[in-house]
């Protein structure tokens, strides 16, 4: 999340669910900060990794209704 981000180029999903582009993900985390988002990495071993723009809570949220349904 964020800071955390490792990579040099992220692909980067909008909180719409829309593909911005790649990109590093110090501008990525601008334009989520600009949306008062988080940036999550949710598919770290692709290439690059995929990124999405949305607010933590809520992501965090959906992981654990995912899980509870499996």
């Amino acid at each position: 999340m964020n800071e955390q981000i490792r990579a040099t180029e992220v692909r980067v999903i909008n909180d719409e669910g829309e593909m911005i582009g790649v990109m590093s993900p110090k501008a990525a985390i601008e334009i989520a900060r600009g949306k008062q988002m988080d940036l999550i990495e949710i598919v770290p071993n692709a290439k690059p990794p995929v990124c999405k723009i949305i607010e933590f809570g809520k992501w965090k949220y959906e992981q654990q209704k995912r899980d509870k349904q499996a």
